[in-house]
């Protein structure tokens, strides 16, 4: 029963229940018992009285020879009440006088007569009724022996047998019982209601007040406490258990503070960080890791590092990957590798991640985890790509200010020269078609100033909408001359139409540009460079080929990591302009992808969402 192996106060109701009713079992057995022996020998020692009396007048009247007296004296006293009947019995069993009649002349079993001494037993007579058997002996006496003979040879002359109603003394017996046995009931029960009034109150509901403040507390109910009114031992203890809720709180308050400081200092972090355990557990991450991660929520907390960063059931494959757990497990040094890093949504993400060990102590001693820092290198390219913009921007509006205003000013003086010739119309004729010659050189001059100070322009806030046509055209026109240096051609197949996008107009030249170049680098004894612009199902697909060297197939998953270079020129380059290019494209909501073979050239292909009316006027 479970409601009995959980409540004291069940229990102590239970157990003083079942102690009441097995003492008053036994209280009634013994009781019963006692009573019963106690009536049978008082009704004994009545019945010698009687039988004394009885014996006296019996061998009065033998003595006188007076059988009628003596009959008489039989049946009344057999007619006496609680009285079933009286026989006087000879040595062989014979019924010689009887109270009733019929019983005269019976033969008894000779074992009820036999025996010198008196006594008094519970038996059935001959009817079969239950009754209390006074067994009387008359002893043979000297006047007596002249008719019975010497008392040697017949000590007993007869037997007095009187038998008593049993069911009438069982039946007082009982009522007795009973009786007492109630009186005692109640004094039990008055004491058993008032044990447990007392137990309850100052016992049972002290302990019942602290076994509910504790599972409260167990719960993370921390404000709970126990009723601990009064000044006894239990009042006291239940004083003592607040103090220690008290100091729990407090503590527990503290505790939680220092942890949402600790997260709260490593949120602020701009590169990720988690720290690990020995078995791969991440114990610790910041906001930084979880977005990386594509997680929007500490879900990632106690998972396995190996499945947040790249997606796997079991550690990372050390011919694959060097992991920074096992490598700081083994030698304790820190370490610094760029690992290809999987995304919950599936997305790619190249970091650098720089682990170093940190030791703790435990109950059993020390325990080393390995704590990183996960920069994401597609916002270090970003850095990079806006630190050359600003410093192109910079050298661009430099070089424009430099050439644009002595232009400007050689303009006005040419149109000023050649309005004081009109007025000369002496070799009028050659002279202008020199200066007008000169005046074209420099608004060529103008212009190109004014395509590098649009491809260095600062990002705009505000997408705006670009003409990818007008886009390629000006940067083309910027790299002619490295083009004919180069000694490669270019062909152009553009759309009949405008083909316009939704983006920064900069950050789109700069894209083409890198592209361009990167062609150009494939290419160092020279080639053919086609640029085709198209539009398709609502993409603008530019796709730039080349004729050059190609990429080896071992090559082509690692082109657009930061900082991967294999240039053809035998140029060591930077390895950022893929980078910044794939990170452009895919900012717009594009896809950048190459084809390659090697000794045939290459082929990149940019597609990005073509501008509609509704996305041009937001």
């Amino acid at each position: 029963m479970t409601w009995f192996g959980n409540s004291l106060n069940h229990k102590f109701t239970v157990a003083t229940i079942a102690g009441f009713l097995m003492s008053s079992v036994v209280f009634m057995l013994l009781f019963l018992t006692f009573y019963q022996e106690e009536l049978k020998q008082e009704r004994a020692q009545a019945v010698r009285e009687v039988n004394n009396l009885l014996q006296s007048s019996l061998e009065n009247a033998m003595l006188k020879r007076d059988l009628a007296g003596l009959i008489y004296i039989v049946r009344h006293l057999g007619k006496q009440p609680n009285i079933s009947s009286v026989m006087i019995v000879n040595p062989k069993g014979e019924v010689r006088f009887a109270s009733r009649v019929e019983d005269e002349g019976r033969k008894l079993p000779i074992a009820m007569v036999t025996g010198e001494k008196a006594h008094t037993l519970f038996t059935r007579d001959v009817h079969g009724r239950e009754v209390l058997r006074s067994v009387n002996p008359v002893h043979n006496k000297a006047p007596c022996q002249q008719c019975h003979g010497p008392m040697r040879e017949h000590p007993v002359n007869g037997i007095l047998l009187v038998d008593y109603d049993a069911t009438s003394i069982r039946q007082q017996a009982r009522n007795t019982t009973l009786m007492l046995m109630g009186a005692g009931s109640l004094i039990v029960i008055v004491n058993l209601v008032g044990g447990w009034w007392f137990i309850r109150r100052f016992i049972l509901k002290p302990v019942a007040s602290l076994s509910r403040t504790s599972q409260a507390l167990s719960r993370g109910e921390l404000d709970a406490r126990v009723d601990a009114a009064g000044n006894d031992e239990l009042a006291r203890l239940g004083q003592t258990f607040n103090q220690m809720a008290d100091n729990l709180q407090r503590h527990t308050r503290k505790l939680d503070e220092s942890k949402a400081f600790l997260q709260a200092m490593i949120d602020a972090i701009p590169d990720g960080v988690r720290i690990i355990d020995a078995d791969y557990n991440m114990l610790l991450v910041n906001r930084t890791f979880l977005e990386q991660a594509g997680c929007g929520a500490d879900a990632r907390v106690g998972g396995k590092c190996y499945a947040a960063s790249h997606g796997l059931d079991s550690p990372c494959p050390s011919e694959l990957y060097a992991c920074p757990v096992e490598e700081i497990q083994r030698t304790g040094e820190p370490m610094k590798v760029i690992h290809h890093h999987v995304c919950e949504g599936g997305d790619s993400l190249d970091v650098e991640v720089y682990a170093a060990p940190m030791t703790i102590p435990r109950e059993d001693g020390e325990e080393t985890l390995v704590v990183e820092s996960i920069r994401d290198l597609s916002k270090e390219v970003r850095f990079t790509h806006e630190q050359r913009l600003s410093e192109l921007g910079r050298l661009a509006a430099g070089v424009a200010h430099e050439i644009y205003n002595p232009l400007s000013s050689m303009k006005l003086a040419l149109h000023s020269l050649m309005l004081n010739m009109q007025r000369d119309s002496s070799h009028a004729s050659d002279v202008a078609d020199d200066l007008a010659i000169v005046e074209e050189e420099m608004d060529q001059c103008i212009h190109i100033t004014d395509k590098l100070l649009r491809l260095s322009a600062t990002p705009l806030e505000k997408e705006e909408l670009v003409d990818i046509q007008e886009v390629l055209t000006d940067t083309l026109s910027l790299l002619r001359w490295d083009a004919e240096q180069a000694g490669i051609s270019i062909h152009k197949h553009y759309s009949g139409k405008h083909v316009r996008v939704i983006s920064s107009s900069s950050e789109i030249r700069m894209l083409m540009l890198n592209l361009v170049q990167n062609a150009f680098h494939a290419m160092p004894e020279g080639g053919e460079l086609q640029v085709h612009v198209e539009c398709l199902d609502g993409q603008v697909l530019v796709r730039i080929s080349d004729t050059g060297v190609g990429i080896a197939e071992d090559e082509l998953p690692y082109i657009f990591m930061p900082f991967f270079s294999r240039r053809a020129d035998g140029v060591h380059g930077t390895g950022l302009g893929l980078s910044i290019s794939k990170t452009i494209v895919k900012a717009y909501g594009g896809t950048l992808s190459v084809t390659s073979r090697v000794g045939q050239g290459s082929s990149f292909l940019v597609s990005l969402p073509e501008a509609t009316e509704d996305s041009a006027w937001h």
